[in-house]
């Protein structure tokens, strides 16, 4: 609840698995982005209990926004390197352990660029290897393509579900895409209209190994039809996006 009465999220009843991929929709301020920030710890909840295994721990749980926040006096490696940086390491020990985040985003070749030379899917990247630079247990998105144009989202989507099959790093991704969510997860959870609650909880029906071309599949279909009818019952049909 909000200083102002407003109830954002009621009787949600949620439990993640360690490795998984979960998306989650609903209608426009239905709650999905003060839900990752209750998990963050970046708010606190007024009831009911909320239990993140190690996040006691701040460097086990990252969140990567919808802008991509960097520090534009800093080169891209520079960018990466700073929580590490922040948490003690040298500059260039720093630089060095960046290396390996950014190689799996394909940005080894931009390392000593600026942001302002990058485009915006570049800059994407580089928020989310500096999100995992830290090697976290837990990673919050919250729609972070969003500003993107139709063809850079869906190669960034298909280059974040090959990162996260290779690390196997816990990830909850908000989204109003339906088929981002299909696309990128193993299960989907679709909030009612605020005070946000649990409407469909689904395990997505395909295979994991997902190239763009699944995005034609006769399934592919099935699974965004089924999330489009939980939206449409539950929220409002300008919520959901194909």
């Amino acid at each position: 609840m909000f200083g102002d009465g407003t109830v954002a999220l009621d009787g949600i009843d949620l439990d993640v698995v360690e490795g998984s991929f979960v998306a989650i929709l609903g209608p426009s301020g239905c709650g999905k982005s003060t839900l990752l920030r209750l998990i963050s710890g970046l708010e606190t909840p007024t009831a009911g209990t909320l239990d993140v295994r190690g996040r006691g721990d701040g460097s086990k749980v990252a969140f990567v926004f919808q802008d991509a926040h960097l520090l534009p006096w800093r080169t891209v490696v520079d960018n990466v390197a700073l929580p590490l940086e922040l948490r003690g390491a040298s500059k260039s020990e720093a630089q060095r352990l960046a290396s390996a985040p950014l190689a799996d985003v394909e940005l080894s070749d931009a390392l000593l660029r600026y942001p302002d030379e990058l485009s915006g899917g570049m800059r994407m990247r580089v928020s989310i290897a500096r999100a995992l630079v830290t090697e976290p247990g837990l990673l919050l998105l919250d729609e972070p393509f969003a500003a993107l144009d139709e063809l850079t989202r869906q190669r960034l989507d298909e280059r974040l579900r090959a990162l996260w099959a290779k690390r196997r790093t816990t990830v909850l991704f908000v989204t109003h895409s339906l088929s981002e969510a299909v696309f990128l997860a193993e299960r989907a959870v679709v909030l009612s209209k605020r005070p946000g609650r649990v409407v469909l909880d689904r395990a997505i029906a395909l295979p994991e190994a997902r190239g763009g071309k699944i995005r034609t599949d006769v399934a592919f279909a099935r699974e965004t039809a089924l999330l489009y009818e939980a939206l449409e019952e539950h929220g409002s049909r300008e919520s959901a996006r194909p």
